[in-house]
């Protein structure tokens, strides 16, 4: 079961694909705080999750800005996720749920344990790291970036 809209965000510290260190508290810093669009996807190179990832790359500015961060995040290695933003120019970072497989995935209560990656959870976390929107969709089905922007502006 997904994470509730209103509970705390569990906060994490995982690998970007080019090796660096991202922690979900870092984000609520007095003086740097910003909303976080926390984007799980199941893996990359697969044609639904690099649509997904596309689209967002193709609005980048209504997702990274001074009030704003979108994080990816699959279970693939910081490895395969390199390679893929480079093939696919996604400028912001590609979170690895590597190891221990699935660890934030499984926090976030949207790890598959049968296929042994994530569905596509969606998280808006607020300045506070509250969990204000969510949405969660089955691997098949791709979500609407549009939606996002809703619940941003909602904020």
């Amino acid at each position: 079961m997904a994470i509730e809209v209103g509970a705390a965000a569990p906060d994490f510290t995982l690998k970007d694909n080019h090796g660096r260190t991202v922690r979900l508290s870092d984000l609520r810093a007095p003086g740097e705080a910003r909303n976080v669009v926390l984007v799980f996807y199941p893996f990359a190179f697969t044609g639904v999750c690099t649509g997904e990832l596309s689209a967002l790359r193709d609005r980048l500015s209504a997702f990274v800005n001074d009030d704003t961060q979108l994080l990816a995040v699959s279970n693939d290695s910081i490895h395969t996720l390199r390679v893929f933003g480079e093939q696919e120019g996604l400028e912001y970072p590609l979170l690895s749920d590597f190891w221990p497989h699935g660890e934030v995935s499984r926090a976030y209560g949207v790890f598959d344990e049968e296929k042994g990656c994530a569905v596509r959870g969606t998280f808006l976390v607020d300045k506070a790291g509250v969990v204000r929107w969510r949405v969660v969709n089955d691997l098949p089905d791709a979500r609407d970036p549009d939606e996002y922007l809703k619940a941003l502006a909602a904020l």
